[in-house]
């Protein structure tokens, strides 16, 4: 029997969070972080932002950009560990650890974004 690997649907969500982070992130610190203290846009108020949050479609877009950004981070640190550190021996435990935190602080986000309102 042939066991399938998991590398593959691993790789997706670390290229997922990649792109995530790439794209929306600067985007976020130039409007947040530069132009509305400048003064070039107004800033967004608090019920807007509470309102973006309270909808269901911004929760799971807020969820869906918490989770690849998790996995993209485990997946970055377990090569980082295990290449960089040379640590070779450790690969499986690494493996699990980085994921599992992954995966935990998908969960806490999903209970914050279920629970807050």
């Amino acid at each position: 029997m042939v066991r399938r690997s998991r590398e593959p649907v691993l790789w997706a969500m670390f290229s997922g969070g990649g792109m995530i982070a790439a794209l929306l992130l600067p985007a976020t610190v130039a409007v947040l972080w530069i132009a509305a203290p400048l003064g070039w846009v107004e800033a967004p108020s608090y019920e807007g932002l509470r309102l973006l949050f309270l909808h269901p479609i911004g929760r799971l877009s807020l969820f869906a950009v918490a989770t690849l950004s998790f996995f993209h981070w485990a997946h970055r640190f377990r090569y980082t560990v295990y290449d960089g550190l040379q640590l070779y021996h450790l690969s499986q435990l690494i493996a699990i650890l980085t994921y599992s935190i992954a995966v935990a602080l998908t969960v806490i986000a999903g209970f914050v974004l279920v629970t807050t309102g």
